[in-house]
């Protein structure tokens, strides 16, 4: 547990569209203003998403994550960032690794890597052994630290044999996301078990999906973890859904909840300390001792 709490902000996602939400950023030129704002609020961290300007779809490709990454560090060059290798929607290593092949000021520090195949409600993320493999491969050879995704207690043992393999190394920082309907529910002892069964040197952060999000959002600010938080995970403020949250207030509420729990919020020069990454300014993914 730490003292000061890690804040991973989601403005983007592979699902919410502007059909459903006006208040999802699309665009780059969108995302960069709402990652802005959120940073002139207080975050750790950032994971994106990309985006197809002209479909709004998911995109893999390396040159609009370049335009996200770009904008983003004029203003804010120490933010920790992490790309979406998310399997959702992409089947190759080659597009779901494109984005890890970005180098200098374009390099992201982190790359989602999702240790296990899982079902959301309507659709597979195929996330095959051999796939989870080579993206872990690819981000130790790259110095890119892997932002590990458990949406169940197997996931983490599968992070253990992947340390066994040498293919990961600590410190880790660890997604635990609660709510989808085929993963571990939003509930106490899901989380408890998941949190007890994490290797040594890890940091962790919880999400929920929907209506779980400020749930478990209140359960780690509470027990000293990390948030995930974002309109990937909940476009709502309420969860009687009667009000479209933005970006900006679903990390205003957060910060009014940490500061009941007496819990500072880390700065991303704190957590690149923390995760053993460069120091940013120039400088990023991981340093190895």
């Amino acid at each position: 547990m730490d003292d000061k709490l890690v804040i991973n902000f989601t403005p983007t996602g592979m699902i919410p569209t502007k059909d459903m939400t006006p208040h999802v950023p699309v665009t780059a030129s969108e995302i960069i203003e709402d990652v802005h704002k959120a940073n002139e609020i207080g975050i750790t961290m950032v994971h994106l998403h990309a985006r197809d300007a002209i479909t709004g779809k998911p995109t893999y490709e390396k040159e609009i994550y370049a335009e996200i990454i770009s904008g983003i560090r004029k203003y804010a060059p120490n933010l920790v960032l992490c790309v979406s290798l998310s399997g959702r929607d992409f089947k190759e290593l080659e597009q779901r690794s494109d984005a890890l092949f970005l180098d200098g000021d374009l390099k992201p520090d982190m790359g989602s890597l999702t240790l296990s195949s899982l079902n959301f409600n309507a659709t597979a993320s195929i996330n095959s052994p051999q796939m989870v493999q080579d993206l872990a491969r690819v981000m130790k050879e790259r110095g890119i630290v892997p932002e590990l995704e458990v949406f169940d207690a197997g996931m983490i043992n599968y992070a253990k044999y992947l340390e066994r393999k040498n293919l990961l190394q600590a410190p880790y920082y660890f997604n635990l996301l609660f709510g989808n309907i085929a993963c571990a529910q939003a509930d106490i002892l899901h989380t408890g078990v998941m949190i007890n069964d994490l290797p040594s040197n890890s940091h962790w952060s919880l999400a929920g999906i929907g209506n779980s999000q400020l749930k478990m959002n209140s359960l780690a600010i509470a027990v000293g973890g990390g948030v995930r938080v974002g309109i990937e995970d909940n476009i709502w403020y309420d969860t009687a859904r009667t009000r479209l949250a933005t970006n900006s207030e679903l990390l205003e509420r957060i910060h009014v909840i940490a500061k009941a729990n007496e819990r500072e919020i880390m700065s991303p020069e704190e957590f690149r300390v923390k995760m053993n990454l460069e120091p940013g300014n120039g400088s990023y993914g991981r340093y190895y001792k």
